[in-house]
């Protein structure tokens, strides 16, 4: 079953990495997408420009959008995880799927070089997300008061995860996230 897809991001990267170990990182997915290198990564939108690495900006970012089937999503994962080590902090990955039925659905992928910058990038995203939503009814002492929530919350979280049986350390996460549309 074939699906089209739209992947956007803008990932910061360590000083020093390089274009090759970016490419190496993220094979898996440019071997999916059948794809040499970041430049052959060509996006169905021909203003979206794919996957491409800013040097001079230490800046991978992906606007991408194509037709992807049922491996799409472990090759992104894959190339995510290797992608984690080499980020100079965790962002989020925004994933769009477009439906057979004409909705769309997002996720939210996120990657970075450690867990706890992965919780805290999560839990700047539920933040905001949840902050505006409520903005729109309340005052800003309203909203605060539930943000404070909100952080309580991913501090117990994180500290219910030390406290467990450790799990090997993954430098993505997914999440699901209401739909919002880029304009381009």
């Amino acid at each position: 079953m074939r699906m089209e897809v739209h992947l956007h991001a803008d990932i910061p990267m360590l000083e020093g990495v390089s274009k090759k170990q970016i490419e190496l990182a993220v094979a898996p997915l440019l071997d999916y997408l059948d794809a040499e290198g970041l430049g052959d990564v060509k996006s169905l939108e021909p203003e979206e420009p794919g996957l491409r690495y800013d040097e001079k900006e230490l800046m991978l970012l992906m606007c991408w959008t194509g037709e992807t089937g049922r491996s799409f999503h472990p090759a992104l994962e894959s190339a995510l995880e290797h992608l984690g080590p080499l980020c100079y902090e965790a962002v989020e990955v925004e994933l769009t799927l477009y439906l057979d039925n004409g909705e769309q659905e997002s996720r939210l992928l996120f990657v970075g070089p450690t867990a706890h910058a992965i919780h805290e990038a999560q839990r700047r995203c539920m933040v905001e997300d949840v902050a505006a939503l409520l903005a729109r009814q309340f005052g800003k002492a309203q909203v605060a008061e539930v943000t404070a929530l909100v952080d309580r919350l991913f501090e117990h979280e994180w500290k219910e995860r030390a406290s467990a049986e450790q799990k090997p350390e993954r430098a993505f996460e997914t999440a699901t996230r209401p739909s919002r549309k880029h304009l381009h």
